[in-house]
C-alpha cells in the first residue's frame, strides 16, 4: 500500500493546503456517554497538505501525541521511491474537512499532516487545483 509520497523538489505549484480538524474518536464517544467531561476532549486544528498521491492520511508523531492515540499496530508504507517501511497506525480519529466528517485510523510518519484519498473519497471531495481548495463532488 502506497501510504506517503516522498516529493523530489520544493516546488509548491500544484500545493493545497486546508484546514483541518482532528478529534481523538475514543474521547469524542466517551464525552457522548458521559463518561469524560467535555473538556477533557482532546481536539488539534491545523493546516494539511492534501496529497492524491498518497493512499492513507498521515499524522507527525507531535499530534499523535497531542491527541493522546495509542499505536495500535504497524502498517508498512510504500513511498513514491519503491521503499517501504513499517509505520505505526494509530486508533481512530474524526477527521473534518469542509464542514464534513469521517473518522479513520492513520499511519505516523514525517512531520506534515497529509490528507489521503481514502479520506477525500469518504469525504466525496475533490481536488480544485486551480483554485487551491477542495470541493464537493458535483455529481
Amino acid at each position: 500500500m502506497r501510504a506517503y509520497k516522498l516529493n523530489a523538489t520544493n516546488d509548491s505549484m500544484g500545493e493545497v493546503r486546508v484546514k483541518v480538524k482532528l478529534t481523538n474518536a475514543i474521547d469524542e464517544a466517551l464525552v457522548s456517554r458521559g463518561i469524560l467531561n467535555p473538556n477533557m476532549l482532546r481536539v488539534c486544528e491545523t493546516e494539511a497538505l492534501v496529497d492524491t498521491g498518497a493512499v492513507r492520511t498521515v499524522l507527525p508523531m507531535s499530534i499523535v501525541q497531542q491527541l493522546g492515540l495509542r499505536i495500535r499496530g504497524q502498517q508498512v508504507a510504500q513511498y513514491a521511491n519503491g521503499m517501504e517501511e513499517s509505520v505505526g497506525l494509530t486508533e481512530p480519529v474524526i477527521i473534518e474537512l469542509e464542514g464534513r466528517e469521517t473518522t479513520e485510523a492513520v499511519l505516523v510518519i514525517g512531520d506534515t499532516v497529509l490528507i489521503g484519498q481514502t479520506v477525500l473519497e469518504t469525504l466525496d471531495l475533490l481536488v480544485d487545483y486551480r483554485n487551491q481548495r477542495l470541493v464537493p463532488n458535483p455529481e
